[in-house]
């Protein structure tokens, strides 16, 4: 049966605003007629769905059906999503759970074939995809293209592996998405000319300039820890055809507060041209991935909203393939039970405080260490040194100084975790843990003490994953059965439950705007400059371990 939605037509394309009647039948767009200027200040303005080109949705906490129940409020109809997080705790189950699930719902997600997994051998990982699962992957029809490239030094070494990878996207005429943070220059080049059409990383519009001009798409990314849609949004006034907007990894409270719509808002605000930041935020996606996605011209699908301004873009309605999903600030997408059995890896024991020691052969009072310093807002650290205190050949923290210590627990086996010190977590007591440590997803742990470390990571080995924080009164869980990454539960449940936990890490001191998603980056071996795996502490510069 036909239905019309009348507004203020936004054709992003051919830049122009008019008012229009669109007409609805099943799941496609059948008619679109200009109607009279009258009514052009009182309609709401009709415009393309927003698309969110680069997210890991197990970032959310939320499997594929609760996230998409949260983000059509906000007015994402589509995501460009890397399940790479979930296939490296359950390789080709995990992709597969990822698919399945989101069938589920009225949303488009748009699968990738993970490409790195596992990232690098200098770590453990729950499973390995090699170059053959890649290929029978983005065989599937679901899989829309071959997920970030993190392993740029295997592109320009030419290792086999990853060629073999490449070129099965390549054959199958998919795209193929980059990850190379301060990648420049003649090496950028070469990684580009390699068949790598995309890059979200990028910190600083230099950088993001050297890549334009070899012909590269700049994704900008504003999600819950890495934040660079500041350092990258003017670039839009001259490079409206080569940009895009993602979250890459978004926790389930900033899911609640909003997705792209902000950042059309955040882009309004600088003086950018309408036209241009939905370009950016709901053309350039479809273009780049060929998605299924209309664009509100005749014959497209019916995935449309309806905002009450160009300025706030706030959303009054979400229809996808024609079917309301969002009214007024409420999701009309209805919880669904979870699909059993939940997907998951997890072989490892509890662990006594003394695991945690970290010990040097010396009767020294003080030891110089490498220090971790994690920085708010990105995923790059920095290495520096700090001068501790040793106590029965034991190298201690120093909350005062916040140099506290951190560790990393395999959880796919029972091996001694790995121990190193970091600095700016901001904790005076206590102890924060999560199995969400991007990319083998370990359980990572920060803590001002031992029996602290050890009690945190312990309540997530008896969850079988999820986050925690403890102090020595209490403690606080979110359990994430599902790969230990994700929930079962209802979407804005677990944003209040993360609320708390989160309130929890800020009220032992830690000043981080994202404790805990700055948490899950620090086993991150691809992304500059020191991190910690489960093998031990890692100079990502030399790619190689640090001799402590």
């Amino acid at each position: 049966m036909a239905h019309t939605i009348q507004g203020n037509l936004v054709d992003v394309i051919r830049r122009q605003t008019y008012p229009a009647s669109l007409t609805i039948e099943g799941e496609k767009i059948i008619s679109v007629e200009p109607l009279g200027e009258a009514g052009l200040a009182r309609l709401p303005y009709i415009l393309p769905g927003f698309i969110d080109a680069h997210v890991h949705i197990e970032s959310s906490m939320l499997t594929p059906a609760e996230f998409a129940r949260l983000a059509v409020v906000h007015g994402t109809v589509a995501t460009v999503s890397d399940p790479h997080e979930i296939a490296n705790v359950c390789g080709l189950k995990g992709v597969e759970f990822m698919i399945t699930d989101g069938r589920r719902v009225p949303f488009k997600f748009n699968f990738g074939a993970p490409s790195c997994v596992p990232a690098t051998p200098f770590e453990t990982a729950g499973a390995e995809l090699n170059a053959d699962d890649v290929a029978s992957l983005l065989a599937k029809d679901e899989i829309r293209y071959l997920s970030e490239m993190m392993n740029f030094p295997g592109v320009l070494s030419a290792d086999p592996a990853v060629m073999k990878k490449i070129a099965a996207a390549k054959k199958l005429g998919k795209p193929i998405d980059g990850h190379a943070p301060g990648l420049r220059g003649d090496e950028a080049r070469r990684y580009i000319a390699a068949g790598i059409s995309t890059d979200h990383e990028c910190f600083t519009k230099e950088e993001a300039l050297d890549k334009l001009a070899c012909g590269m798409k700049i994704i900008i990314r504003e999600g819950s820890a890495a934040r660079n849609f500041d350092a990258l949004i003017d670039l839009l006034h001259d490079h409206e055809d080569d940009l895009m907007f993602c979250s890459d990894d978004k926790h389930p409270d900033s899911l609640v507060a909003g997705h792209i719509d902000l950042l059309c808002a955040r882009a309004a605000e600088r003086g950018i041209d309408y036209y241009k930041i939905l370009k950016a935020a709901c053309v350039n996606p479809v273009r780049h991935y060929r998605l299924d996605c209309g664009l509100l011209r005749v014959g497209d699908a019916a995935d449309l909203i309806l905002v009450e301004d160009l300025k706030r873009f706030r959303v009054l309605k979400t229809f996808v393939d024609g079917k309301l999903v969002a009214e007024n600030g409420e999701t009309l997408i209805k919880r669904l039970p979870a699909l059993l059995p939940a997907v998951n890896k997890f072989s490892c024991g509890k662990k006594a405080p003394e695991a945690f020691r970290y010990d040097i052969d010396c009767n020294h009072q003080s030891t110089d260490v490498p220090v971790i310093e994690a920085l708010d807002g990105q995923l790059i650290t920095k290495y520096c040194r700090a001068g501790l205190q040793v106590n029965d050949r034991q190298v201690m923290t120093d909350p005062a100084s916040d140099i506290l210590k951190i560790a990393v627990v395999n959880r796919y086996s029972d091996v001694r975790p790995a121990i190193a010190f970091v600095k700016n977590f901001g904790l005076k007591r206590g102890a924060i843990a999560s199995t969400v440590a991007h990319d083998s997803h370990n359980i990572v742990a920060v803590g001002a003490d031992d029996d602290s470390i050890c009690h945190a990571v312990n309540l997530l080995i008896e969850l079988k994953g999820g986050v925690s924080c403890v102090d020595s009164r209490t403690s606080e869980t979110l359990a994430l059965p599902v790969g230990g990454l994700m929930s079962n539960e209802d979407g804005y449940e677990v944003a209040r439950s993360y609320l708390a936990i989160d309130a929890m890490a800020k009220g032992l001191g830690s000043s981080l705007s994202a404790p805990f998603m700055t948490l899950s980056f620090m086993a991150l071996l691809v992304i500059p400059h020191l991190k910690l795996s489960d093998k031990g502490l890692f100079d990502v510069d030399r790619f190689d371990f640090v001799s402590v």
